[in-house]
């Protein structure tokens, strides 16, 4: 980010660039591509008055130039009123492109390869038939272990004491046993 400040019929001290150095870098906090910042401090003398006035213009990428003028009698006063306008657009703008919910490329992927899932299933449909458990009763490891040797079946689906829902099935290996 850029910074340039400028003084019309203003002497610029030290004190009053790092006073504007240190306000624009509150501006980084939105994570907004900023790419200038000029201040412009002039004072002006009316009737008899001094009052300065003082200018942000913004230069932000995707966005329009942002330009706030604001008027005091304190030259101070005017910068922490401009930070605090300029501040004000900045989390607007940083609160639209955060809220904006627009859908990302592997949603899309995701929600195809659902819909192709959902296809394919559809074709088992009447294929596939749902069956409930014979028993919802709990029972032992033991005892499902003995059904399922004594079964030609691959694995036993069951209940055990503590009400979890276990999986016992027949290994690769001859006469072992696992269990989910």
């Amino acid at each position: 980010m850029n910074t340039g400040i400028v003084g019309r019929h203003v002497d610029l001290t030290d004190s009053i660039k790092d006073y504007i150095n240190s306000s624009v870098e509150v501006f980084k906090k939105y994570n907004l591509d900023i790419i200038s910042v000029n201040a412009i401090i002039s004072q002006d003398e009316k009737h008899g008055k001094k009052a300065f006035s003082f200018e942000f213009t913004l230069n932000i990428a995707h966005l329009d130039t942002i330009v706030v003028k604001q008027k005091d009698k304190d030259l101070y006063a005017a910068i922490d009123i401009a930070v605090d306008r300029v501040s004000k657009v900045l989390r607007r703008h940083h609160d639209k492109i955060a809220a904006h919910k627009a859908t990302k490329l592997t949603e899309i992927e995701s929600s195809e390869i659902q819909d192709n899932i959902a296809l394919e299933l559809e074709k088992f449909e009447d294929e596939i038939a749902p069956v409930r458990l014979t028993s919802y009763k709990p029972m032992d490891i033991e005892e499902a272990l003995e059904e399922l040797k004594a079964s030609d079946a691959l694995f036993k689906v069951f209940y055990d004491k503590d009400d979890v829902m276990r999986v016992l099935y027949k290994s690769s290996v001859q006469g072992k046993f696992g269990l989910y």
